[in-house]
């Protein structure tokens, strides 16, 4: 019998090309500008150390790709690691960037709706940052 997580998917139509949003979504050095709490990253191997108030996290992304996939992964903690799919494709002469967190067991009612929160922050925020550099 499979085991399912709950999951939230959100999406966001950003008035840019999808290979722009892509560019600048998969570009660590850009977090800063979009995360929630994100004061600074350091490139790490293959992927980044984003700083927080709460310490540091480290996130790698998929490797790069001609179809929008961003899927990353968020390690927390040592042998801990999160995964999001994302995507950013063609919505007309921009872009629909889709994103989706799953519960873990762990988490707490409280604690899932705090997740959605921020990444429907972070969303609105990459929406922000992309349409106001045109």
């Amino acid at each position: 019998m499979a085991v399912f997580s709950p999951a939230r998917t959100f999406g966001i139509s950003i008035e840019r090309d999808p290979e722009e949003v892509y560019a600048f979504v998969y570009d660590g050095a850009n977090l800063p500008s979009w995360v929630k709490d994100c004061t600074d990253v350091i490139k790490a191997g293959h992927g980044w150390t984003m700083k927080t108030a709460n310490g540091s996290l480290d996130i790698r992304f998929v490797e790069k790709n001609a179809l929008g996939v961003l899927d990353y992964y968020v390690v927390p903690a040592p042998g801990m690691e999160i995964y999001f799919p994302m995507r950013a494709f063609p919505n007309g002469t921009g872009s629909e960037v889709i994103l989706t967190m799953f519960r873990l067991p762990f988490m707490s009612d409280e604690q899932f709706a705090a997740g959605a929160e921020i990444i429907e922050y972070d969303l609105e925020s990459l929406k922000k940052v992309l349409e106001a550099s045109r």
